[in-house]
Formats: structure tokens, C-alpha cells, sequence
């Protein structure tokens, strides 16, 4: 019996020793002096400034247009105010060519420095196609004669272009699909005086967008001057 009694004594001092000496340190991951040891927190917790990204983080712009881009704030745990440095604004956002890149953020205060970034997404959209284009091909003067300047619209849907004067003299109206850098002409028909052309046709427009390039195959049944075959136009972005 007081051998039990001993070793009941002992392990109770052994687990009161064990409950009585918990590591203290932080306990919250979020703070700069984060202890993943420590099973009680001694209220120790520092932190580096919150950081908050002004709109939204992912952002789509499309190539060619101008990005300004409205910054972040940052603040330390008390809610002062800490500034925001960002790097490399000039070199972090292309908008001449198409591409994913991001703009970073960073704020310190003594305990230490926080991060954040925005990407940002230069994309060809509608408007890209939407502008004014020389047009040059070896499509012929006769068979598929392009007009050198068509004039080119937004269709019914967010997809659709129309191009008016599309051919030189005979103008015209074709309509396209497009799909990012994508372009597609479906088979269809324009008809003229003494026959008419039917055509289809595929192509991209460069990253930069300011050049593209289509092929169309065709078939002109006007008498004498027409035709069929394939050709390749390439229309260049007007200043």
C-alpha cells in the first residue's frame, strides 16, 4: 500500500510538472515572431503592416491602351498609416504586347516587411479590331479585288465584326467571328454586277495588335476578270 501511495505521489508531481511547463511564445501564424512550438501564447505577437490592394487584384486591359494603376495601402496593426513602395511600376505592366504581368507592392515597419502584387492580363479585345487599316495582299486586282481601307464595325454580338467596302469599287459588306487574336470569315457570298464572289477565310492578328493577317480562299465568277483561288491580306494599323 505505501509503495502505491509513492508512485501515486510521484506521477502526479511528474504531470502538474509537465501541465506547469508549457512553452510560451506566439501562438498567432499571422504575426512576424510566430512560434509553431509555443502551446500558450505571453501576448509576445509583433506584425509587419497589412496590405490592401486598391481594386481589383486581377485585372484585364487590352493591348495598345493606357494602364494607370491605382495603387494599394497599407497599414500597421494599431491602424496607422505605413507607405506602399511599388516596384518596378514602368517595366512591371507591358501594354504593347499581350501577356500576363504583375505589379508588386511592398510596405515595412520594424517588424518587419509585407508583400502583395496585382496581375494584370493584356489580352486583344473587340476594340483592338475596331480601328482603322491599310490593307495590302496579292489577292489580285480582279479575282479578289480587297479595297485598300474597309471599314470595320462591331456586329450583333460581342463576336461578330462587319466589314463595309470590302472589295475595291464593288464594295461590299462580309461579316467575321472573332475570338481573341482570332479571326474567322465564314463561307458566304457578296454578289456584283456580272456574277459574284464567294469566300471564306482564317487568321490572327500579331500580339502587338496592329497587324493582321487572313487568308481567303475564293471564287469570282464575273466573266473574264475573275477566278478562284487563294490568297493572303495583311491589314496594318492605321496612326
Amino acid at each position: 500500500m505505501k509503495k502505491t501511495l509513492i508512485l501515486l505521489s510521484v506521477a502526479t508531481f511528474g504531470a502538474m510538472t509537465f501541465t506547469g511547463c508549457k512553452k510560451k511564445g506566439c501562438t498567432d501564424s499571422t504575426a512576424t515572431n510566430y512560434n509553431s512550438e509555443a502551446k500558450k501564447d505571453d501576448a509576445s505577437c509583433v506584425y509587419s503592416p497589412t496590405i490592401t490592394i486598391i481594386g481589383s487584384t486581377d485585372t484585364t486591359i487590352n493591348v495598345a491602351s493606357n494602364y494607370n494603376d491605382p495603387g494599394a495601402t497599407a497599414v500597421n496593426k494599431d491602424g496607422s498609416p505605413v507607405d506602399v513602395i511599388v516596384e518596378q511600376l514602368a517595366d512591371s505592366v507591358n501594354t504593347e504586347t499581350t501577356g500576363v504581368y504583375y505589379v508588386n507592392y511592398k510596405a515595412t515597419n520594424t517588424n518587419g516587411t509585407s508583400t502583395a502584387k496585382r496581375k494584370v492580363t493584356v489580352i486583344i479585345g473587340k476594340d483592338n479590331w475596331l480601328v482603322n487599316w491599310d490593307v495590302t495582299s496579292n489577292c489580285g486586282a480582279t479575282s479578289f479585288p480587297l479595297a485598300g481601307t474597309p471599314d470595320i464595325t462591331s456586329g450583333a454580338n460581342a463576336n461578330q465584326l462587319v466589314i463595309d467596302n470590302m472589295f475595291t469599287l464593288l464594295g461590299g459588306t462580309a461579316y467575321a467571328t472573332i475570338n481573341g487574336s482570332s479571326i474567322t470569315l465564314d463561307q458566304q457570298t457578296i454578289p456584283i454586277t456580272g456574277g459574284e464572289i464567294s469566300f471564306n477565310g482564317t487568321g490572327m492578328m500579331t500580339s502587338t495588335g496592329d497587324i493582321i493577317n487572313i487568308t481567303y480562299n475564293y471564287n469570282n465568277t464575273i466573266p473574264f476578270i475573275g477566278g478562284q483561288g487563294q490568297c493572303v491580306a495583311t491589314y496594318t494599323k492605321l496612326p
